[in-house]
């Protein structure tokens, strides 16, 4: 066949090709079944363009593989569109997430996401928490007192209108919650627990807590806050501490409520955070906390 002959071909493919519409082809991959619930996008859609995704609970995307994950439980429709020029073609998945078996919730971050489990064993604190952050009341707040191998501090009401400069941790919603301090939840790295201000009783503030981001913990160091504290670590925490290190001078001091299961990495940024001489980040850390239903 001459070059010519195949040269006509060609053009004769293309304008064939120009002249058909996009289809849509996608599936959605769920990573499990329960919330919050990652999905992976398999786009086979051919001769678009460009795309229009919903995934049904509010978020979109335009992107050809977008990432997403379902933070409720629910039944939901993922509609793809796939264009080229004027034409649209439009495919649909329907996906149903059920509800997770523990209590969770999540922290957003300018640094990044976390989730949090919430201890069953401190019901007064985990709903508490639960409770004020279904009303929004963590959105927009800062962690205004950040210190390096220590701890992320947030949850004062008084600094979501923050003033540059200004000094916060004081506020909160006008009550405090009896303590339910325990042998088996400590200060390892991610321990999710109340502040308080100094009191006999240990009561929590209603709002503020901190996050673990502790040091490297020895074997002897256990051992020594064992004897101080007249306690004996369970075996997995004693694990914890060795393999993620944490700030065990704190127990039987807090109330110790929940753990990062998700994101630890969002801790280390955040506590890497320039600032100023009150431990408040010079660059606002914002907060928004959402429970996973």
């Amino acid at each position: 066949m001459r070059l010519r002959e195949l040269y006509l071909i060609l053009i004769i493919a293309m304008s064939f090709a120009s002249c058909s519409g996009p289809k849509a082809l996608f599936s959605v991959e769920p990573e499990g079944t329960k919330a919050p619930l990652k999905v992976d996008v398999v786009n086979n859609s051919t001769n678009a363009e460009s795309y229009e995704w919903d995934f049904g609970d509010g978020f979109k995307s335009m992107d050809s593989l977008p990432d997403h994950r379902y933070l409720n439980s629910g039944r939901y429709v993922v509609r793809l569109k796939a264009k080229k020029g004027k034409k649209v073609n439009i495919r649909e998945q329907e996906l149903i997430v059920q509800p997770p078996d523990e209590c969770l919730v999540y922290i957003k971050t300018s640094e990044g996401d976390m989730i949090a489990k919430l201890f069953d064993e401190t019901p007064l604190h985990r709903d508490n928490f639960v409770k004020i952050a279904s009303e929004g009341f963590y959105d927009d707040l800062l962690f205004h007192r950040v210190i390096k191998g220590f701890m992320i501090q947030g949850g004062d009401p008084s600094s979501r209108e923050a003033k540059q400069g200004a000094q916060y941790g004081t506020g909160g919603p006008g009550y405090q919650i009896d303590a339910e301090i325990r042998e088996d939840l400590a200060h390892v790295k991610g321990a999710l627990a109340a502040a308080r201000t100094p009191n006999p009783e240990m009561r929590s503030s209603g709002s503020q807590f901190y996050i673990v981001h502790g040091k490297e913990v020895s074997e002897s160091e256990l051992k020594r806050f064992e004897s101080s504290n007249g306690i004996t670590y369970p075996p997995n925490i004693k694990k914890q501490y060795l393999e993620l290190g944490g700030t065990p001078f704190l127990d039987q001091n807090y109330t110790v409520f929940g753990m990062i299961i998700e994101g630890l990495e969002v801790i280390d940024k955040i506590a890497a955070r320039e600032t100023s001489r009150s431990d408040r980040p010079l660059e606002d850390v914002k907060m928004e906390i959402k429970v996973i239903k």
